[in-house]
């Protein structure tokens, strides 16, 4: 793409045509279009929405219920698929088969719920919520890896964002839900088989690796687009506030929802702004890199005597356990088998699995405690603003003080996990409105957690094998979910819930769904929840006192080269001087290289 000096032609429709098509090629607008698909990947926080339908209607008792829960864990953070598809296809491919998981899914649980499907056996619910969740890596994967990619220096920044509107996403769509359905949880298991099946669809051509050029101001660009993130949560918070003080209509509802999506494209603006005072400077740029004279020498002719090395097809088996230093890029195995891998593993199993069980049991908690139902849907809203809160403030923050002072990630991942347990707590005692506290505390450790589990694997282990130690890295959470979720709280339910039946002489039906009521029904599970996160936290510490050495340098290091300013953005060196390395009509044609970047 050739640019001229006033901006693509003085405004003609020529120009226009160009400059859209700059910024649709651009890396900010590959954020943005993350942001989107982000805003929309959150389905698996909306189950405590419907999953009383799937018990209820589908006669599951609580063993049952959190047993599909936890497939819907191990399908949302079980992503090694979706991370082994990534190294071998472009992330267009991955996003594909995500959204056509999602619609399977989801459809087939709402054919279920709804009665168009005979009754399905356990095992199928089970599948069917495990293709649903495990889409969701896909979109995390394809996207989310990416824009870590293109974003190296800022990848603290980039995960809190991203990570954060994930978060956000269950509050967002439960927004979209009202406003389409009102009240009908099960039409909701309708959308989530739609929505986050389309929206990706239409970024397939965006999502891309790309050249990394750093810009000025560029962690300034990313604030911009948390501070709109952040008054898009504190919009649904007020709406949140009033759908609990009055009931709204469906016109309403609709206005709200179309609120949330005007916030939502907003960064588009910022986009487009920033990518226009680039593109009015890239002639300026490009003369500048013409009065370069660099020159080069050719490199020594490869010898042609062909060298035969002995191959040791058993060789990688010892590098396994040889890795290399922290911060370089580990292979898969090597970072697998690694302690520091180990530590991460059992410290976020404690800290996420007590956080999924809360979230996976909000619909029960909030029943067998009296709340009234409309309140079960401000929980599942505050736990995803919260969640979002929690990830943005884990990504941001952790990014400052890292690069300001050398405060190490793992550090504050330990404080972030022995901070969850006062939320457990809270439950385990049934404290007067403990739940919306809970909600709360819970929502923003277990969104505190993640941005910063992803951060210290891409620096302790590097970024070439990335899409892959990201999903493996998150295995911990399906495995801590089905711990604490079904072998312990829903056990617990059940027995508290058989007692009352037998203290009342009554006899639980086949087919009947089995409801306990009180404070007692999760007290005993959620103390052994607590006793639990204290140890992942303790265990945390372990990884702390390993890395302290690596977090008082440089981690960056490798990131950082020389630059020089384009307007906006910089280019590195060696590419500014590759464009300058020939003759005139050589350069001419490198400037047009430059131009069409």
């Amino acid at each position: 793409m050739v640019l001229t000096g006033n901006a693509g032609g003085g405004g003609s429709s020529k120009g226009i045509k160009r400059f859209v098509s700059y910024v649709l090629s651009s890396r900010l607008f590959m954020v943005f279009a993350t942001l989107i698909i982000m805003s929309v990947n959150g389905s698996g926080y909306m189950f405590g929405l419907y999953s009383n339908d799937i018990k209820s209607t589908l006669g599951y008792d609580q063993t049952t219920l959190n047993l599909i829960s936890f497939f819907k864990d191990l399908g949302g953070n079980l992503g090694i698929v979706a991370g082994l598809v990534y190294e071998v296809v472009p992330p267009w491919v991955v996003l594909a088969m995500g959204s056509a998981m999602n619609f399977f899914g989801y459809f087939m649980i709402w054919l279920s719920i709804t009665g168009r499907l005979t009754k399905p056996q356990v095992w199928q619910m089970c599948l069917y919520m495990w293709v649903a969740a495990n889409s969701q890596s896909f979109p995390n994967t394809g996207a989310l890896v990416t824009c870590v990619k293109n974003f190296p220096e800022n990848r603290g920044s980039v995960l809190g964002l991203l990570k954060g509107l994930i978060g956000l996403s269950g509050a967002i769509m439960t927004q979209y839900y009202h406003a389409f359905y009102m009240d009908d949880t099960k039409a909701l298991i309708l959308m989530l088989a739609w929505l986050p099946t389309f929206v990706p669809l239409i970024f397939l051509r965006t999502i891309r690796i790309m050249k990394v050029v750093r810009m000025v101001k560029e962690l300034d660009i990313f604030y911009r687009f948390l501070y709109i993130a952040l008054g898009l949560a504190g919009f649904i918070m007020v709406v949140i506030i009033l759908q609990n003080k009055v009931h709204f209509t469906r016109i309403e509802s609709i206005g709200s929802a179309f609120v949330v999506l005007l916030l939502l494209l907003l960064p588009l603006v910022i986009v487009i702004k920033e990518e226009f005072s680039v593109w009015t400077n890239k002639d300026q740029a490009s003369n500048n890199h013409s009065q370069f004279n660099v020159v080069t020498e050719n490199p020594p002719a490869a010898s042609s005597r062909q060298v035969v090395a002995r191959i040791n097809p058993f060789a990688w088996i010892k590098t396994i356990f040889s890795p290399p230093e922290r911060g370089e890029d580990y292979g898969i195995l090597q970072a697998i088998f690694s302690i520091d891998m180990l530590v991460l593993f059992i410290a976020t199993a404690c800290g996420t699995g007590g956080a999924l069980t809360v979230i996976d049991n909000l619909g029960q908690l909030g029943k067998s405690l009296g709340y009234p139902t409309h309140s079960i849907s401000t929980f599942i809203s505050l736990v995803s603003i919260w969640n979002f809160l929690g990830r943005v403030s884990a990504g941001y923050l952790s990014e400052i003080v890292l690069t300001k002072y050398n405060f190490p990630r793992p550090l504050m991942l330990t404080l972030v996990i022995l901070l969850s347990c006062v939320g457990h707590l809270l439950i385990a005692f049934a404290v007067p409105n403990s739940l919306y506290f809970a909600s709360v505390m819970t929502g923003f450790c277990l969104g505190a957690q993640l941005p910063l589990l992803c951060a210290i694997i891409s620096e302790l282990f590097g970024l070439k094998h990335y899409s892959t130690m990201y999903n493996v890295g998150s295995i911990s959470s399906p495995v801590g979910s089905y711990i604490f979720n079904v072998r312990i709280a829903g056990r617990l339910y059940d027995k508290e819930a058989l007692k009352q039946m037998e203290a009342l002489g009554l006899k639980r039906r086949p087919g009947q769904d089995l409801t306990c009521n009180g404070a007692a029904c999760y007290r005993l599970a959620f103390i052994i929840i607590s006793a639990a996160t204290l140890f992942g936290s303790i265990v945390s510490l372990i990884m702390v006192f390993r890395t302290r050495a690596f977090y008082r340098g440089d981690i960056y290091k490798k990131f950082k080269g020389s630059v020089v300013p384009t307007g906006n953005g910089d280019v590195p060196l060696r590419e500014m001087e590759d464009k300058a390395i020939a003759t005139a009509p050589e350069e001419k044609q490198g400037d047009k290289e430059m131009n069409s970047m």
